[in-house]
């Protein structure tokens, strides 16, 4: 009988160093602009203090402003975690980063709009 041949261990993919410091820039970018964002919608709301009732909803506005919030913290931190566990993976990452920066700024511009349709 031969010796039992054993297969070396699975090699890791190589770590980009592009991938790492683009897909860490744009999660800073990412938790940057969620505080920016939530500054300036809570900042909007402090002065709605005129606000006439027939063209303006004091009600939407403030719906608007967190349901924004809100859905820009879920798609930042699903994303921000996908793309930990694909620069964890060794895998690409800054799809994730750039994609998730991306539909943060989509969800902001959408509440943008609904906030505007609130105050009229």
């Amino acid at each position: 009988m031969g010796h039992p041949h054993f297969a070396p261990p699975p090699v890791p993919p190589q770590r980009s160093g592009a991938d790492i410091a683009i897909s860490i820039v744009v999660l800073v970018l990412t938790a940057l602009l969620g505080v920016v964002a939530a500054f300036l919608g809570l900042f909007s709301l402090a002065f709605l203090d005129h606000c006439p009732p027939p063209r303006c909803s004091v009600d939407g506005a403030v719906n608007a402003v967190f349901t924004t919030l809100f859905a820009g913290a879920v798609v930042g931190v699903a994303g921000m975690v996908v793309t930990i566990i694909a620069l964890v993976r060794r895998n690409a990452a800054w799809p994730f980063a750039i994609g998730t920066f991306t539909l943060c700024i989509l969800t902001l511009g959408a509440g943008v709009v609904g906030y505007s349709a609130a105050i009229g």
